[in-house]
């Protein structure tokens, strides 16, 4: 049975590292027989704040606007997760924190691993421990090693080429170990559901 995998690009911000990043995975990650890759970029939903009076995770929204009906229905058809993230002040983005804000039982018991990435030294390693007790909190199942991309602005070209740069071959390396596990996690949990 095929999977499907969302990869989210959880900033809004124009021609960001993680648009290029992005661009690199969707000329290096092909969808095949047993997997089908969704590329899923926040700036295509330009979600509203949260003004919503019930709690999804407890009630369903009832007032829900077409481009909230969209997120949450392109989020419920995938099977598993990859999640980048920039790191703003020490954590994630807000329109990334605002979109999970919607999320209810769409992600229930699926998997994600996050890639986090930085202009600076730390690659984003507060933005990655930021997002895990948010995804916990939604139930999914959030895998325990992030992939962190640091100093990274001279790795990726503005059409997504790993350049020949300090690290690009270890991004390789860690960016493709990332689609592997959570290639392997998303099949896993697909073909054996939890029974309550």
């Amino acid at each position: 049975m095929g999977i499907k995998i969302g990869i989210i690009l959880g900033t809004t911000r124009h021609n960001s590292l993680g648009g290029k990043i992005f661009k690199y995975l969707q000329k290096t990650v092909q969808s095949n027989a047993d997997v089908e890759y969704n590329w899923i970029k926040l700036s295509d939903y330009p979600l509203p704040l949260y003004d919503h009076e019930e709690t999804p995770l407890e009630d369903h929204i009832h007032d829900l606007n077409g481009v909230e009906s969209s997120w949450l229905e392109q989020l419920n058809q995938q099977d598993g997760y990859l999640i980048l993230t920039p790191e703003y002040d020490h954590a994630i983005t807000g329109a990334l924190k605002n979109a999970l804000d919607l999320v209810g039982p769409e992600v229930n018991r699926k998997p994600v691993l996050t890639i986090a990435y930085s202009h600076f030294s730390d690659g984003g390693i507060l933005a990655a421990q930021s997002i895990v007790p948010i995804l916990q909190m939604l139930k999914m199942i959030v895998l325990p090693t992030p992939v962190l991309l640091w100093n990274a602005d001279d790795n990726f070209a503005e059409d997504g080429t790993l350049l020949d740069a300090k690290n690009s071959d270890h991004f390789a390396k860690r960016l493709n170990e990332a689609v592997n596990e959570i290639n392997f996690y998303t099949s896993t949990l697909k073909n054996n559901p939890f029974k309550e």
